[in-house]
């Protein structure tokens, strides 16, 4: 994945925020929108879309299609900063392989010392008994 090449690749509209802030929120369009369709990119291999498609299906559109919002700062420079950075971060933890988890066999050793264990345990509940000496 090459960040410069993806980053060139997404399109930002400016829209105006909702929610408090007074004047400044119906005068500025200091919210960032970014979209980024998964399937048009030519910066993905065709194994990295698939899986952004599988690891972030909750997230696309049905076109495929990535969309960040950010309105947390007054300023738009900021949020676009802001969403860019959100967007690497999700990309690159959509892009992680996770492990094959590979079953462990339990040592013979180890089995005998918990049958002898159990055995152990066993008698010495045996010897609490009281004898019967009818």
């Amino acid at each position: 994945m090459e960040a410069e090449k993806i980053i060139s690749e997404l399109h930002f509209k400016a829209v105006r925020s909702s929610g408090a802030g007074g004047q400044n929120v119906n005068k500025v369009s200091s919210k960032v929108v970014l979209t980024f369709d998964v399937k048009q990119s030519q910066a993905l291999t065709d194994e990295e879309k698939e899986l952004l498609q599988t690891n972030l299906a909750s997230r696309l559109t049905t076109e495929f299609v990535l969309i960040l919002n950010c309105d947390e700062d007054r300023s738009q420079i900021k949020n676009k900063e802001i969403v860019i950075k959100r967007f690497l971060e999700l990309v690159k933890k959509a892009l992680i392989i996770p492990k094959e988890r590979k079953a462990t066999k339990i040592p013979k050793s180890v089995i005998r010392k918990r049958i002898k264990d159990k055995k152990n345990i066993s008698d010495i509940k045996k010897s609490r008994k009281k004898l019967n000496l009818e």
